[in-house]
């Protein structure tokens, strides 16, 4: 399986029954293609949708109908749209469940850096800022490494997105959980080691005690 459709599977675990879900554009979208059978989710975009539905076939996209980082959707029956400020006052008041978002950086902090490059032209910080503020819970869903490069930090070198701890990470080799005492490797991909997962980390990491295979 791709790496990010692995990462997208596993994160998908974590939504449970009636969470109002916010995905981040890039990787985190594919999350949508592997909620477990039976649950049931509300996905939200913050231009304006609650209801998104999968990507459409092709030939019946609708110009109208996209998400925050302008790709195609559809929308489910029930479905709401509204305009940014209702939108980000529903972010800014905590009623998100959960967010996914991607991720540059991560450190042994928890806290993410995922908006900007400096020297890079970027388009603006969209909402990531007031997702990870204001979401109940922050998955970020990102691979390992990045040119053979640690993404996971002792300190983050990119300009933070957020100072708030976010509550899981997730790659193509680990789940990680961050915590007051660092960082707990909580699992590990079947097809890696422990070892594998320390070379790529620069951070250090904590090891539970029940570590589980995904």
């Amino acid at each position: 399986m791709d790496p990010k459709e692995k990462i997208a599977k596993r994160v998908a675990q974590e939504l449970k029954e009636g969470d109002l879900v916010n995905l981040g554009i890039g990787l985190p979208t594919l999350v949508a293609n592997y909620i477990p059978k039976g649950v049931h989710v509300f996905f939200q975009s913050e231009n304006g949708i609650i209801g998104m539905g999968p990507e459409p076939e092709k030939g019946f996209e609708n110009k109208d109908l996209t998400n925050a980082g302008a790709g195609f959707v559809t929308a489910l029956p029930g479905a709401m749209t509204f305009d940014s400020a209702f939108s980000f006052a529903m972010i800014r008041g905590g009623h998100l469940d959960v967010t996914v978002l991607g991720g540059l950086q991560v450190d042994e902090k928890g806290h993410l850096a995922n908006w900007m490059i400096p020297g890079k032209m970027i388009p603006g910080m969209g909402g990531a800022m007031d997702l990870v503020t204001g979401a109940k819970r922050v998955i970020v869903a990102m691979t390992h490494t990045a040119k053979g490069e640690p993404k996971i930090l002792k300190e983050c070198t990119l300009p933070l997105t957020s100072i708030r701890r976010v509550d899981l990470i997730v790659t193509e080799l680990a789940v990680i959980r961050p915590t007051d005492e660092g960082l707990v490797l909580e699992e590990i991909a079947e097809e890696t080691t422990v070892e594998e997962v320390f070379k790529l980390t620069e951070a250090r990491l904590i090891v539970s005690e029940n570590l589980k295979k995904f």
